[in-house]
C-alpha cells in the first residue's frame, strides 16, 4: 500500500530540501501519494471530506514541512484543526479513523542539530519541540513514529548533502 506524503511548504519554489525530497518521491509513484496542501488549497479552504478519504485510503502518513518559529507552517495547523475533527478522528460514539495508522513527520530545519540539544542554544531537542504533534496523533490513536529531519538548511548545504538526505528520506519511508 502507498504512503501518503502530506506536504506543507508555503514557498516550495525557493526550497532546497523539501523540493529535492519531492523530486526523489516522484521517482516512485507506485509507492507514494504526494499531496501538496499549498498546491491543492491555494485559497486555504480545506476539503475535509476529501482529506478524510485520502487518509482512510492508506495505512501510513508522513507530514513533510519546514520547521520555523519552532512549529509547523500555518496551513498544516489549520489542516489539523479541521481534518482531525470530532466524530471522525476521535470521539466515543464514532471516530478514531486514524487508529493504528503509522504517522511520522519529515522536517527540514534551518538551525544546526547541536543547537537543538538540552545544553544547546535552544535548550530543547527537536523531539521535545515536536511533542505536541506526537500527543495529537497519540490522542487519535495513531501509531506515531520517530521523525526524520534535515538540520542546518540555512547554512548552504552542498548539493551532495541534499541528495544524500533525499536518499536517506526514502530509506526512512521504506522502514515505516
Amino acid at each position: 500500500m502507498k504512503i501518503l506524503i502530506v506536504i506543507t511548504h508555503p514557498n516550495l519554489e525557493k526550497s532546497l530540501i523539501n523540493k529535492r525530497w519531492i523530486e526523489e518521491l516522484e521517482k516512485y509513484p507506485e509507492r507514494y501519494i504526494i499531496h501538496n496542501l499549498h498546491q491543492v488549497y491555494p485559497d486555504e479552504e480545506i476539503d475535509v471530506e476529501e482529506e478524510h478519504r485520502l487518509l482512510e485510503s492508506v495505512d501510513k502518513v508522513v507530514f513533510q514541512f519546514p520547521f520555523y518559529w519552532f512549529n509547523c507552517p500555518p496551513l498544516f495547523k489549520k489542516w489539523i484543526d479541521k481534518v482531525l475533527n470530532h466524530g471522525w478522528a476521535y470521539g466515543k460514539d464514532s471516530g478514531y479513523k486514524l487508529e493504528g495508522k503509522k504517522i511520522a513527520l519529515a522536517i527540514s530545519v534551518g538551525i544546526k542539530e547541536e543547537d537543538y540539544q538540552i545544553d544547546g542554544r535552544y535548550k530543547y531537542t527537536l523531539d521535545q519541540l515536536t511533542s505536541p504533534f506526537e500527543i495529537t496523533f497519540l490522542y487519535v490513536k495513531a501509531d506515531y513514529q520517530p521523525l526524520f529531519a534535515f538540520y542546518a538548511a540555512e547554512y548552504k548545504p552542498t548539493p551532495e548533502l541534499i541528495s544524500q538526505s533525499a536518499e536517506d528520506y526514502i530509506g526512512f519511508l521504506e522502514k515505516l
